[in-house]
This record gives C-alpha cells, structure tokens and sequence, in this order.
C-alpha cells in the first residue's frame, strides 16, 4: 500500500466511523439480545422434546462401538494415527494447541492492509493447510471402522500347528477385540497399559484352564465372562483358546 491509498483510505474510514455507531452499547445489546434467543429456544426444546440419554451403559457389552462427536473425529483420527502411548499427548494437546496458536497469532506476523486473499499469502496458506487438514482428519475419523482389531502378530508356535488352529486363534482375537478387553489390558502394541495386566505373554503365567477360570470369576473392577459362556459358549472357547496361545518369543519357541 503506497501514502496516497494509505491517505485514502484514512479518510474513508474517518466518513464512515462518523457516520456509525460505537460498539458499546449498541453491537453488544444485539449479541447479548441474540445470545439470550439462541439460550431460551435451547431450554424450551430440551423441556418440549426432551433428551434422548440411550440405555443404561453396560460394561459388558460386546456389541457398543465408541464413537466420539463429529466435531472430535480428527483428534479421533490423529489418535488412530500416532499409536505410541508417549506420544498421546503430542496428538491430543500438542498438535491442536499449536494450530490454535497460529491461528491466534495469525493478526500479528500478518500486518498487511489487503484484503484480497492473493496479495495474503502467509495468512491465506496458513489458513488453508490448517482447515484443510482438520477437514481431511475429520473425513477420516468418521469414515474409519470400529476399533476392534488387534494388530499383533501371530505367534510362530500357533502358526506351526497348521491351519485349524490359527483360524481358531483369529476368531478369539475378534472376540478380544470386540469384548472390550483393550480398555484395560494391553496385547502386543494395542490397548492400554492398565488397570489390567498385560497379555502379551498371559499363556506364559497361566494355563489355559486358568485363564477360563479367571474369566468366569475376575477380580475386581474387571467384569465376568459367565454370561459369554452360557450364551455363546463358542465365542467363549475361542478366547480362552486365543488368550491361552499368548506366549513370549521363548515360551512359544
């Protein structure tokens, strides 16, 4: 911007802000007005049609898919991405905290009077990488699947007895999987390292007449596996079978 459309422009805006209105009172009794609009048809829709909670929440479930809100799915995503626990953090508070930042920051390193986005390129280029690629996360996360596949190898042991027996051990994985135990416990590099023990290697500690027998009458706070067993006796074995295959590199040698 040369002095003579800086000066035009000085005087432009001193007719108009002359002609206005200032900010307070005035755009803030609109907000505040619109504001109070949006809350009260809030209330009175909640009270009208009221608010669906869904069924009781049953820890036992093997059917339930969690699922964030649509405006969660790219930390969804970028979660499904950075599998690493220590980089948790990184994918949840360090990535959007940065992207919040140069948005905020974006007034300050781009001073430019122009308001064609072409003669901005920084705040132009900024903005669309940013959206862009929270649009591109948010498409992936609510296009992605359930998260019921445990991506752990199969042990050479089980491989070695012959097909039968690793169909066998992919059924239980499914039912692992799909039964919630990665909530609590960790199998090769999926689920969490806790509350429950890790199970990479559980066939190592326990037989596999000790495993069904855990299953059925578990400690505390983890949930039995009766019901499993006398409603779908197949699915049942085939996780003790599964579980009981779980062997370290030298146990299944």
């Amino acid at each position: 911007m040369n002095r003579r459309e800086k000066e035009e422009y000085l005087r432009e805006y001193s007719v108009l802000k002359a002609q206005g209105k200032p900010f307070f009172p005035y755009a803030v009794a609109k907000d505040g007005a619109m504001a109070c609009i949006v809350l009260l048809v809030i209330i009175l829709m909640s009270i009208i049609l009221g608010a669906e909670l869904g069924p009781k929440a049953d820890p036992t479930t093997t059917t339930y898919t969690p699922r964030p809100e649509w405006y969660f799915f790219f930390l969804f995503e970028l979660l499904r991405v950075i599998k690493p626990p220590e980089f948790v953090a990184l994918a949840t508070i360090g990535i959007p905290t940065i992207c919040m930042i140069m948005l905020f920051l974006l007034p300050f390193y781009d001073r430019s009077a122009e308001r064609r986005p072409e003669r901005r390129p920084v705040a132009t280029l900024t903005a669309i990488l940013i959206i862009g690629a929270m649009a591109y996360l948010t498409y992936m996360g609510a296009a992605a699947g359930p998260p019921t596949q445990i991506d752990t190898p199969t042990p050479q042991a089980v491989i070695a007895e012959g097909p039968k027996v690793v169909q066998q051990y992919e059924a239980g994985r499914q039912v692992a999987a799909q039964s919630g135990c990665l909530a609590c416990h960790k199998i090769g590099e999926n689920g969490n390292d806790g509350p429950g023990p890790e199970l990479t290697d559980v066939a190592d500690r326990l037989p596999a007449a000790g495993i069904e027998r855990t299953l059925i009458n578990p400690t505390a706070p983890m949930p039995s596996f009766q019901s499993l067993q006398k409603n779908e006796p197949e699915k049942f074995q085939n996780l003790v079978a599964f579980l009981g295959r779980l062997k370290s590199d030298s146990g299944g040698g």
